[in-house]
């Protein structure tokens, strides 16, 4: 079916300074990611050659690396992301922690957040305005819920965003690939974690994938 709406979009390709762009990275923590966790999604070890090359290149490149990771006080009488999931992510514990397979640096930044986002009431927008940032690589956890949210307000907020579709896992591949599919045509760009890499590195204009019916992004971890 034609998505008359999304056809008249511009399909712009990112070319990223590397003196102007951050890495970002939702929601990579235990609680998500590790057996005893709340609300683990299977197959994370699947995005870590990704992930891990795109933290590898933003360090060479001098790019700041930014853990963003869901965290919620205790005893609060109604949190809004338990009215519709199972109550998670306790502050200051085991559980948002960020893994150890991503093996966080001292120089690397830390941003809180409460709610799906990572703009939402957090410090992420005045950190990067105090960085001079003005483009982000978006990857994570969940496609579908986190990276959306983010990428969302951080189009909305004046930033140019590229999501590597192959670092990022969904609940299942047909969110994974309807949100890349709204993020590409609406957002900002999609591309493989090569590519993004590349144009990190070179300044090259990075294509935007969009995925309709091909399936070649994956979807779910597992």
């Amino acid at each position: 079916m034609v998505d008359v709406f999304s056809a008249h979009r511009h399909d712009g390709e990112a070319v990223l300074d590397k003196t102007k762009t951050a890495l970002v990275i939702i929601d990579m923590i235990n609680e998500f990611c590790k057996p005893g966790g709340k609300m683990v999604l299977p197959g994370y070890e699947k995005l870590m050659p990704q992930q891990k090359a795109l933290i590898a290149a933003a360090r060479e490149n001098g790019v700041p690396v930014i853990f963003v990771v869901d965290s919620h006080r205790k005893n609060m009488r109604r949190d809004r992301e338990w009215v519709k999931r199972t109550p998670h992510g306790t502050e200051n514990t085991w559980a948002t922690e960020v893994i150890e397979d991503l093996d966080v640096q001292d120089d690397d930044i830390m941003v809180v957040k409460h709610r799906y986002s990572a703009f939402f009431q957090t410090d992420l927008d005045l950190v990067l305005k105090d960085m001079l940032v003005s483009q982000l690589v978006v990857c994570g956890l969940v496609t579908n819920i986190c990276v959306r949210s983010t990428v969302h307000d951080a189009f909305f907020e004046g930033y140019d965003v590229v999501v590597p579709h192959d670092a990022c896992a969904a609940t299942g591949p047909r969110e994974h690939l309807s949100t890349l599919y709204d993020i590409a045509t609406h957002f900002g760009v999609v591309a493989d974690t090569d590519a993004v890499i590349e144009g990190m590195a070179s300044g090259r204009p990075i294509a935007n994938h969009v995925f309709e019916d091909d399936g070649a992004a994956g979807g779910a971890a597992e």
